[in-house]
């Protein structure tokens, strides 16, 4: 049994039946658009979460290659770009720490409110301690911090859903919503916050938007269902040493590695992705050889393999945003708006808009066409032909001084159209592919996959420059549109390969 601090919910350890995590019905019958009334909880924790993260990733990449006497560290922009890229795959690989914690000692509803408590440190940190210590303390703390929740939220999403619910897809939708209201109004405020008083306004305001939400969510947590609690594979007192004895020896690691250089901000998004590699083979391996997996479950493993490397393929272009888009809108883009000057981290609002706009009509599509909507695969085969578009759209411009807002409003329309296809849709999918036993560990593989993208975003943001972008946006967009026709002409096998799932 896990320990438990006095007032807080008990994480238990009992042995479940298949399906006896589904959260009860909410006695007054109430519920969220047509969804568990818990859903809404989970939706305003993590669209604070997103207010804050993203707040802070709309400014960080201008605050370290701008120069010092305009509030910036002065970094140069290719090391910048590599360790937004470095910092948004360690968010995503530290889910697999977020997730072993969740399935082997706290349960995934502790794990998210101590996640959640580290995020509010890292924002602080970023907004109260100068230089370069302030910079890689607050990025460590929300990295940490953000895969752990993002890891358990999700998983705590599924756990309002049986297997088979048709609401699942456009539940999940209705909560990638609440995260984009986040992702639109954090930018949007610690923009302004960055343009009125400076960088490190913007970052308090940033802390302040997880303050909120994690006092909110402080008031809920109790009305969740008791099941979330439940820690489904927990890890014997005795093996407790050697697994303390093995997080230490990793920390002394990467210690040793920095000071002796071998580890530094140059090749930090370069060692990330190797590690993510190597972490995605050890999990899917993990599972595969795991003898307590039926053969169902061992078939919708296999089956997640392609859709694992479709979901990097997507990412490693649609993240680019906050690095390649970033510095595009602050070098190439008129911002000029009826002579006032837009600041260029506002252009990191344009696809939240367009997802709060469309999450919407997408869920209720899909409610809509029910068993009709195409399978998972197809979904993400035709989300990879949108994103290599949405580059190859950059073409046209190739060349043009400067460039119309409209114009990348475009290119984000037809990127967030395709992220509508893959990202919900692959955190509905790994819920229903995951084993009973490894519930937060399929949600990790995801976030892996996520990882895996955002740390070639930084990899790659390298090769760009105004000269190459023509050949950037070319190749890239050809590459990953001919990655979603392989997909489409598989689908047929992978859903077999599914077992039931579509």
């Amino acid at each position: 049994m896990t320990n438990n601090t006095p007032g807080e919910p008990r994480a238990t350890t009992v042995p479940v039946t298949p399906n006896s995590h589904i959260a009860p019905q909410d006695p007054s019958g109430k519920t969220f658009f047509g969804q568990p009334r818990m859903l809404s909880h989970l939706f305003s924790v993590e669209m604070w979460e997103r207010f804050s993260f993203y707040g802070m990733q709309g400014l960080v990449l201008y605050y370290m290659y701008y120069a010092a006497v305009d509030g910036g560290l002065g970094i140069p922009e290719n090391v910048a770009v590599g360790i937004v890229g470095a910092y948004g795959g360690s968010v995503y690989l530290s889910s697999i720490l977020g997730a072993w914690i969740a399935d082997r000692l706290l349960g995934s509803e502790r794990t998210m409110f101590y996640s959640a408590l580290l995020i509010m440190a890292g924002h602080i940190s970023l907004a109260l301690l100068p230089s370069v210590a302030g910079l890689a303390i607050g990025l460590i703390c929300i990295a940490i911090g953000s895969g752990g929740l993002k890891t358990t939220c999700v998983d705590m999403v599924g756990h309002l859903y049986e297997r088979e619910d048709p609401r699942r897809d456009a539940g999940f939708s209705l909560y990638y919503m609440g995260v984009n209201i986040g992702g639109l109004a954090g930018p949007l405020l610690t923009g302004a916050a960055w343009e009125a008083w400076g960088f490190h306004f913007g970052f308090g305001l940033a802390a302040i938007g997880m303050a909120i939400g994690l006092i909110l969510y402080t008031r809920a947590r109790r009305k969740l269902p008791q099941s979330i609690h439940h820690v489904p594979n927990p890890l014997p007192r005795s093996e407790y040493g050697k697994w303390i004895t093995i997080a230490l020896a990793a920390v002394a690691i990467i210690a040793v590695a920095a000071l002796l250089g071998v580890l530094n901000a140059a090749n930090l998004a370069n060692v990330i992705t190797v590690v993510v590699i190597l972490a995605a083979i050890a999990i899917f391996t993990m599972l595969l050889r795991d003898r307590d997996l039926s053969s169902d479950e061992h078939s919708r493993v296999i089956s997640f393999i392609p859709m694992f490397i479709a979901t990097a393929a997507f990412f490693a272009l649609f993240q680019q945003q906050f690095t390649v888009i970033a510095i595009y809108a602050d070098t190439r883009l008129n911002l000029n708006l009826f002579g006032w000057e837009m600041p260029p981290s506002w252009v990191q609002s344009i696809n939240p808009v367009f997802i709060i706009l469309l999450a919407p009509v997408f869920a209720a599509m899909w409610t809509k066409l029910g068993r009709r909507q195409p399978t998972t695969p197809v979904k993400f085969g035709l989300a990879l032909l949108l994103i290599g578009a949405a580059f190859l759209t950059f073409l046209p411009m190739v060349g043009h001084v400067s460039v119309p807002l409209m114009w990348i409003a475009l290119i984000l329309l037809i990127a967030t159209l395709g992220e509508l296809m893959l990202s919900p849709v692959g955190l509905s999918l790994t819920t229903k592919l995951a084993p009973n036993k490894y519930p937060a560990q399929m949600v990790a593989l995801n976030n892996l996959a996520v990882s895996l993208g955002t740390t070639l975003s930084g990899v790659l943001a390298v090769y760009y420059t105004s000269d190459t972008e023509g050949a950037y946006f070319g190749t890239l967009g050809l590459i990953t549109a001919a990655l979603g026709v392989v997909l489409l002409l598989l689908a047929k096998p992978i859903t077999r390969l599914m077992r039931g799932v579509r």
